[in-house]
């Protein structure tokens, strides 16, 4: 009986993995068509990926969705950890349920909805809309990712080393960017590469924010779809999963140390 069970775990797990991933793996492999036609193949070539790198408009919306990218995730690790940290050791303050409904509010919310009010927001306060509008709808909506990364470490610090800290002169401020801040700056890096790549992969906001001379990546690459699926956007597909695939692994790679590095610190000081 169990056999059967482990069978049909295997059987759902490479079905659910093929449905999710083999799209990805055909347009990986499409992209190095000779041909022009993307759903016949030509023989291997990388034609495509020279010409994509002529583009202007392609390396323009890049180039737009970069700056966008660095911008907004810089600020949502910054605002998204003073957040958590607001959360986690703030206690129980006057409009806590306002202020945590607020943060996470963004992570349950339509991107439909959220992109039409920052619209009506910066045509409110008369904001031209440009990557400064760009920058700020995906700060707001990435830093809510970020809070629950960095709350989830927060609560798990071992508190007595600020009190340690404290007890020895240190202010507040001076623990927390002694102690505190390098504990937890796995978790803030993890959120600043989620932020990333979640600002390299946004559509529908940046539609709504996005001004005629701030065209962002995948704005670019659906308004050309519209017109055909040329292998260029295979090419440049391919490229944008390559560096979200990196930034996923990096993230993996500085959480997993992060924890070894907990559990080597807790067995030295067992040790003592």
């Amino acid at each position: 009986m169990n056999r059967r069970f482990s069978l049909f775990n295997a059987t759902s797990l490479t079905l659910g993995f093929a449905f999710l991933y083999l799209p990805m793996v055909i347009l990986i492999i499409f992209s190095f068509n000779a041909s022009k036609l993307v759903a016949v193949w030509g023989g291997f070539s990388t034609r495509w990926y020279g010409e994509l790198i002529q583009n202007e408009a392609f390396l323009d919306a890049a180039w737009v969705t970069l700056r966008v990218a660095l911008l907004s995730s810089t600020f949502a690790a910054v605002l998204g950890t003073m957040a958590a940290y607001v959360m986690v050791r703030g206690g129980r303050f006057f409009g806590r349920t306002l202020f945590s409904g607020m943060i996470y509010a963004p992570l349950v919310m339509p991107e439909v909805i959220t992109g039409l009010s920052l619209l009506l927001l910066f045509i409110a306060i008369g904001l031209d809309r440009g990557i400064m509008t760009i920058v700020l709808a995906h700060t707001t909506f990435s830093m809510c990712y970020v809070s629950v990364v960095v709350s989830s470490r927060l609560v798990t610090f071992d508190r007595s080393l600020e009190e340690a800290a404290l007890d020895l002169g240190c202010t507040p401020f001076d623990a927390f960017r002694s102690v505190t801040l390098p504990n937890i700056a796995p978790a803030v890096i993890s959120g600043w590469l989620l932020a990333f790549t979640l600002s390299l992969d946004d559509l529908v906001i940046a539609s709504f924010t996005a001004g005629p001379s701030s065209t962002t990546l995948p704005i670019k690459i659906f308004s050309s779809v519209r017109l055909g699926v040329s292998p260029e956007i295979n090419a440049l597909s391919t490229l944008m999963i390559g560096v979200v695939t990196i930034g996923v692994v990096v993230a993996s790679l500085v959480s997993k140390r992060a924890i070894a590095r907990q559990q080597k610190d807790e067995q030295e000081a067992r040790r003592t």
